[in-house]
C-alpha cells in the first residue's frame, strides 16, 4: 500500500509496508540512487518525518534496483554549481542528516541490498539494526577521490568494528562485501541478496510490536555512545570540505568528473 502524507519526496518511494512498518526506498535507480541535492535534501528531512508519522512504529530503508546508495552524484558534485557556498551547504546538511538519525525516537532498519557507499553508507550504517546483501561492495572512498574521510565513518566505524579495522579500510578506501562487513561487526546481518529486504521487513515488524516508549528510550541510551563522538564527526566534516579546496584534490576524481 503506498503512503503519501505525510512524505511529498521526489525521489524516496514511500508504502506501508505492514502494520506499524513503512518502507522507504531510494529511488534513482538509473544512478544507483545516489544522491544529488534534492535526495540530499530529502534525506535530511526523513528522520523527522518518521517521527511525526502517527502511524509509523518502525521503519525500513532499502534502495531501487540493484545498488543501495552509492553516495554523492558525480554530476553534481563535479558540476559548475559546485562552489563554496554549495560546499558549506551541503556539509550543513550532511551534519543535518547524521544528527537527525541519532536523534530519531522511532527504529530504522536498513536494507543495504546493492553497492553503499559515502553518505548512503552513512544511512545504512546509522541505522538500528543493518541487513546486508552478502555480495554487495560496501566502500567508504573518500580517500580514492583525494578526500578525508569525513561523513559518518570516523564517528561510527571505530565503535562497530575496531579502531584497526577502521584504519585499514578508510585509509586504504577499499571496498568490502557485505560478508566481510558482518565478520568484523559493521553491519548487523548479512545473507544472500533475495533475503535482505524481507529479514530487514520482519526485523521491523518485530521493532513496530514492541512497547514503542521502551523502543525509544533504549535507542536513545545506546546512541549516547555516538553522541559522545560528534565532535569527532564535526571535525571529520570540516577535514573533508578543506580537503575538497586542495589544488591537489582533483588528481584524485574519476577521469568523467574532471573538468
Amino acid at each position: 500500500m503506498t503512503a503519501t502524507a505525510p512524505y511529498d519526496f521526489a525521489h524516496i518511494a514511500v508504502a506501508r509496508a505492514a502494520p506499524g512498518v513503512v518502507l522507504f526506498t531510494l529511488n534513482r535507480p538509473e544512478r544507483m540512487n545516489a544522491t544529488n541535492d534534492a535526495l540530499h535534501s530529502e534525506l535530511a528531512r526523513l528522520p523527522a518525518l518518521i517521527d511525526a508519522d502517527p502511524e509509523a512504529r518502525a521503519a525500513v530503508v532499502t534502495g531501487a534496483g540493484r545498488a543501495f546508495c552509492v553516495g554523492g552524484d558525480w554530476s553534481d558534485i563535479a558540476g559548475e554549481g559546485n562552489d563554496y557556498a554549495n560546499k558549506v551547504r551541503m556539509m550543513r546538511e550532511t551534519s543535518q542528516i547524521l544528527t537527525g538519525l541519532i536523534e530519531m525516537r522511532k527504529p530504522l532498519v536498513s536494507a543495504i541490498n546493492g553497492p553503499a557507499a559515502g553518505i548512503g553508507l552513512a544511512l545504512g550504517l546509522l541505522a538500528d539494526i543493518s541487513v546486508a546483501n552478502e555480495e554487495a561492495n560496501l566502500s567508504d572512498g573518500h580517500l580514492r577521490i583525494g578526500l578525508a574521510a569525513g561523513d559518518h565513518a570516523a564517528l561510527v566505524w571505530p565503535l562497530l568494528c575496531s579502531m584497526a579495522k577502521a584504519k585499514r579500510y578508510l585509509l586504504t578506501g577499499d571496498k568490502l562485501t557485505g560478508r566481510e562487513a558482518e565478520r568484523i561487526g559493521l553491519v548487523s546481518d548479512a545473507v544472500p541478496p533475495a533475503e535482505v529486504l524481507p529479514l530487514a521487513l520482519r526485523y521491523a515488524a518485530t521493532l513496530a510490536e514492541r512497547a514503542p516508549l521502551a523502543v525509544e528510550l533504549s535507542k536513545r541510551a545506546l546512541n549516547h555512545w555516538l553522541r559522545g563522538a560528534l565532535p569527532i564527526f564535526e571535525a571529520s566534516l570540516g577535514y573533508e570540505m578543506v580537503t575538497a579546496f586542495d589544488p591537489g584534490q582533483a588528481a584524485h576524481m574519476p577521469p568523467q568528473s574532471r573538468g
